[in-house]
């Protein structure tokens, strides 16, 4: 964005990020103050584990064929998308508080591009582990009998669609040309394009939430027919075992 020029009457190519956060009204600090260092290094700390943790679920899906499946692909791209969103968020601790006013334009487009595609990509697999299951249960399967060629392209159009969200502010739906539609939340941002990714992963959110439900209503009413041919404990550790599973497969 820096090798632009202000040649466009009413753009400010030419401006600092500093200019758009006074003129959102948004305050940015030029010193540390002790809510800054509190904010980093909890900020940081938090993403190291969350970069360690999902390091940990890849390797244990790589290493263990018992779990070359699709729903473990989807899972450990899950846990891609999770540690992406580790890196971004460190990155971002290490250009925020007094740091913001030190990016260039480009720097602080690609802070937040960052954390937009991570976050994007995330929800997205959410939804795609919540159909993959909806799919395996109500087949009556241990495992999908989707290939292993249609997961991968599964997982390329999940990056694919998340990157592409995260670039576009960059490429041309940003305020830069418009400051009364800037955002105070990111100062260069578009309102619009903020709600309208905003309501992207809200929606698809909502349809995994539908998706899970349905699951969940389903799988209890079968078991609430197998209770009348088991003992009620029987019954019982059914339930608690599908409650285990869908909060297991919800807290990757």
């Amino acid at each position: 964005m820096d090798t632009d020029t202000d040649d466009t009457p009413g753009c400010y190519y030419n401006q600092s990020v500093r200019f758009f956060y006074e003129a959102s009204g948004k305050n940015i600090s030029t010193h540390w103050r002790d809510r800054d260092y509190v904010i980093v290094t909890l900020g940081m700390a938090v993403c190291f584990i969350v970069i360690f943790s999902n390091l940990l679920v890849m390797a244990a899906i790589f290493k263990n064929r018992h779990f070359h499946f699709p729903i473990y692909y989807l899972l450990g791209n899950l846990a891609v998308a999770d540690l992406f969103s580790g890196v971004s968020y460190l990155h971002m601790m290490f250009h925020t508080g007094p740091w913001t006013i030190r990016l260039s334009k480009y720097g602080w487009f690609l802070r937040q591009s960052l954390i937009d595609t991570s976050l994007t990509a995330s929800v997205l697999n959410l939804l795609a582990v919540a159909v993959e299951r909806h799919q395996t249960i109500f087949n009556m399967q241990l495992h999908s009998k989707m290939s292993t060629r249609r997961v991968f392209v599964i997982i390329v159009f999940i990056w694919l669609l998340a990157i592409v969200l995260g670039l576009v502010p960059t490429m041309g739906w940003h305020c830069l040309c418009d400051l009364k539609n800037c955002s105070t939340m990111a100062p260069m941002y578009s309102r619009s394009y903020l709600v309208f990714w905003a309501v992207l992963n809200l929606f698809t959110f909502s349809v995994m939430l539908a998706v899970y439900t349905r699951i969940f209503v389903y799988v209890r009413h079968k078991s609430q027919q197998m209770s009348q041919h088991t003992s009620q404990m029987r019954h019982r550790e059914t339930v608690f075992n599908l409650m285990k599973t869908v909060s297991m497969i919800l807290g990757e």
